[in-house]
């Protein structure tokens, strides 16, 4: 039981890496072969066969493709031998060929396929940088709504760089 919850763990936690076509354009996280093969190295691995969770602690890596999750923790909830919830825990990085995303913690809700950064989020795509408290993204509808909640006149900052001017001197 303890490998087929190890072996399920090793499937889901790279969930995170998986989203379609009109979640990445708008975050700028670009494409993905999500029939890459997946590989996740962390310091140790735990599972709880009674609480059906299999948590990996310690520089976390989970890869697939050219995508890439870090995380001081990532655990993952299982209900009816499938991933319900993916916890990742503690400087939380998503990174892509595109752009990135960061923040403090993240979950990845596997059945509405929501997926939530909380704390310090980061997003960066090339010289582009949105920064705020609580990052949601729906994987069904391609949205993503950022917000600054928290404190008291707290707002979500952005900076875009405009394009290289391409004026030619006389």
């Amino acid at each position: 039981m303890k490998s087929e919850i190890g072996v399920l763990v090793l499937l889901s936690a790279c969930t995170f890496a998986v989203t379609p076509a009109p979640a990445q354009q708008s975050l700028g996280l670009g494409k993905h072969d999500v029939s890459s093969p997946i590989e996740v190295s962390a310091n140790s691995f735990q599972a709880d066969i009674n609480a059906k969770t299999g948590t990996y602690v310690g520089d976390v890596i989970v890869k697939q493709g050219d995508f890439r999750l870090r995380a001081d923790k990532v655990r993952v909830n299982v209900v009816n031998g499938k991933p319900d919830r993916i916890f990742a825990d503690g400087n939380v990085f998503f990174d892509a060929p595109t752009g990135n995303a960061r923040g403090d913690d993240g979950v990845y809700d596997v059945r509405p396929r929501l997926i939530t950064l909380t704390g310090r989020v980061v997003l960066t795509r090339a010289k582009n940088v949105m920064r705020g408290s609580k990052l949601t993204v729906n994987l069904a509808t391609g949205v993503a709504q950022l917000g600054a909640g928290g404190t008291t006149g707290s707002r979500v900052q952005s900076l875009f760089a405009p394009p290289a001017s391409q004026s030619k001197k006389p």
